[in-house]
């Protein structure tokens, strides 16, 4: 069974820019909370629905299959719940690990998350100096939970990243 395990920061400057590759991403949510969540997305020109199971820790099944982008397109219309997940998400290495950063558009204007993903719970990471907070146990700063209760706004910038992403 395919399992996500990874780990959530806030970030707190803008230092992780140099060399960072960026994707524009849509993503909405056609359940989500009920333990089992299913999500579509398009990344730049390709359309994913994935489904993810109950956190239990820093880990969760997490299934992800390719399907057309019309269709994903459509969905995001007319079956997913608003708003929807706009961001352009960045990745880059750091410390012979792979990083994304989340700079977040829309309702969550302002919120800037780094992710790192790993390969078992306990696996250690050097952290880079432009994160700050762990976020990973919030359930506040899980994508799903951004659509019903954003974080974004210009107040989350100024604080985090002194005036801008």
């Amino acid at each position: 069974m395919p399992v996500e395990i990874e780990r959530k920061f806030l970030v707190k400057s803008r230092s992780w820019r140099a060399g960072a590759r960026a994707c524009a991403i849509r993503q909405g949510y056609l359940c989500s909370g009920s333990g089992a969540t299913v999500r579509i997305r398009i990344a730049d020109s390709e359309a994913f629905v994935t489904v993810k199971g109950k956190t239990q820790g820093i880990s969760r099944a997490e299934f992800e299959y390719p399907i057309p982008l019309r269709d994903a397109e459509v969905m995001l219309e007319t079956l997913c719940a608003r708003p929807l997940i706009e961001k352009t998400r960045y990745s880059l290495e750091h410390a012979g690990k792979l990083w994304t950063v989340d700079v977040f558009e829309g309702e969550n204007d302002g919120l800037v998350m780094a992710e790192v993903e790993l390969a078992g719970p306990d696996e250690r990471v050097a952290l880079p100096d432009w994160v700050g907070e762990e976020v990973t146990d919030d359930p506040r700063y899980r994508n799903s939970s951004l659509v019903s209760a954003p974080l974004g706004g210009p107040a989350l910038v100024d604080a985090e990243l002194g005036n801008g992403a």
